[in-house]
C-alpha cells in the first residue's frame, strides 16, 4: 500500500491511501510508539506479550552462539524497570504470553550454541513447569513453543514433527494435556493465540507462503493481509488479531485485524529504518488496544516496541479512494 511519511519536530505524519472499505473497518488510524529495551542488551529486544494492564513479556539476547536469550517482563509506569525471568537452570529463555493475572508462557532452552532445542514452559504464581507435547518425536532436535496464554489457563503453542513441520496445539494447564490444532489440507499448523472464548489465532505455510488464520469453535478462516505472506501472533478478546505481513520486495509489517469485519491495517514504527527488513511484527494484543512487538533500527539493532491507540473521533469514509492521516509521536529522552 502506498505511503508517505513526513517528520515534523517530535511527531512523523503518516499519509497513506487507503479503499474506503479498508476504512470502513473501524480500525485505529492513530497510535503513539515507545521503545522498551532492557540495558542487559540494548542491541536486541522483542516485546512479545502484554496484558490488561499493560505489563509487557519479552527478552533480550539474539540466540546466537554467545547471546543467549534472557525473558523478562516490564510493566507501568514508565516500563524502565524489569524483572527477569527465567526457566530455573535454563541458559536461554524467551517469556512469550501473558494473562490478566501475570501467569506466563514461552520456551526455554538448556544450551546457547545458535541452534538449539526448545521446551515449553508455564509460570504460574512462581512455579514454573516445562511443557512437551508427548507427540514430539525422539531423536533429533526437539521443538516445543508455548506463544500465547488466555485468561482461562489455556496456552497455544506447537512442536515440530519429525518431517520438520509445526504442529500446533492447546495446552490446558490445570490438567496437563493437550489438544491438537489440523488445519484441513495443510501439512502444518502454528497456535499463536487464544482469547477467553477459545477463538485461537495462528498460521500455516501453504508451500510458498505463509497463510494466517483464526479458528472459532473448528470453523477455519484463513486470511493474506494485502495479498502477501501473513502470519497471526496474537488475539485479544475485543475481536482484534495482531501480526506480520511480508510484502512483495520482502519487507515485514506490522499487522491488525479486525475479526468482525475483516479488515486489515498495516503498522510501521516511525523509527524502523528504510530497508532495514523489518518495519514492525506485532506480537501482542490487549483488550486496550496496545500493541507489542519489535522493528529493525538503522543501526541494525532490534529494538522493542510498545505502541498504544489514539482514539479516533469518527470513522473517516470516503467514495473511492480515501487519504488516511496517521500521526506517531514517540517519547523523547531529554539530556
Amino acid at each position: 500500500m502506498p505511503s508517505k511519511c513526513i517528520n515534523h519536530g517530535r511527531v512523523a505524519f503518516c499519509f497513506t491511501l487507503a479503499s474506503s472499505l479498508w476504512l470502513a473497518g473501524n480500525l485505529h488510524a492513530s497510535y503513539i510508539f515507545q521503545d522498551i529495551v532492557n540495558p542487559g542488551d540494548t542491541t536486541f529486544n522483542q516485546e512479545l506479550g502484554i496484558n490488561n494492564v499493560g505489563a509487557v513479556s519479552g527478552y533480550f539476547g539474539s540466540g546466537q552462539m554467545g547471546h543467549p536469550n534472557q525473558g523478562y517482563t516490564v510493566a507501568p509506569p514508565g516500563y524502565s524497570t524489569f524483572t527477569s525471568e527465567n526457566f530455573p537452570g535454563s541458559v536461554q529463555t524467551q517469556v512469550v504470553g501473558i494473562d490478566n493475572s501475570g501467569d506466563t508462557v514461552g520456551f526455554w532452552s538448556n544450551t546457547n550454541t545458535g541452534t538449539d532445542a526448545n521446551f515449553g514452559f508455564t509460570d504460574v504464581g512462581g512455579t514454573f513447569t516445562s511443557v512437551n507435547d508427548p507427540s514430539t518425536p525422539a531423536g533429533g532436535l526437539p521443538v516445543n513453543q508455548l506463544l500465547g496464554i488466555n485468561d482461562n489457563g489455556v496456552a497455544a503453542g506447537f512442536y515440530v514433527d519429525g518431517s520438520g513441520n509445526p504442529q500446533g496445539y492447546l495446552y490446558h494447564i490445570a490438567t496437563q494435556t493437550f489438544t491438537p490444532l489440523t488445519v484441513s489440507g495443510a501439512n502444518d499448523s502454528t497456535a499463536t493465540g487464544i482469547d477467553n472464548s477459545g477463538v485461537i489465532s495462528g498460521f500455516y505455510n501453504n508451500g510458498t507462503s505463509d497463510v494466517a488464520f483464526i479458528d472459532n469453535a473448528g470453523a477455519f478462516s484463513f486470511f493474506q493481509a494485502f495479498g502477501d505472506s501473513t502470519q497471526f501472533f496474537g488475539i485479544n478478546n475485543t475481536g482484534y488479531a495482531v501480526g506480520t505481513y511480508q510484502d512483495g520486495s520482502g519487507q515485514f509489517h506490522g499487522v491488525l485485524y479486525n475479526i468482525a469485519t475483516q479488515s486489515f491495517q498495516s503498522i510501521d514504527d516511525p523509527l524502523a529504518a528504510a530497508g532495514a527488513g523489518n518495519g514492525a511484527t506485532l506480537n501482542g494484543i490487549n483488550n486496550q488496544d496496545q500493541l507489542v512487538g519489535f522493528y529493525a533500527n538503522a543501526d541494525g539493532n532490534t529494538i522493542g516496541l510498545l505502541a498504544t491507540s489514539i482514539p479516533e473521533p469518527a470513522t473517516v469514509e470516503f467514495v473511492g479512494l480515501a487519504l488516511l492521516v496517521t500521526a506517531f509521536g514517540r517519547k523523547l529522552k531529554l539530556l
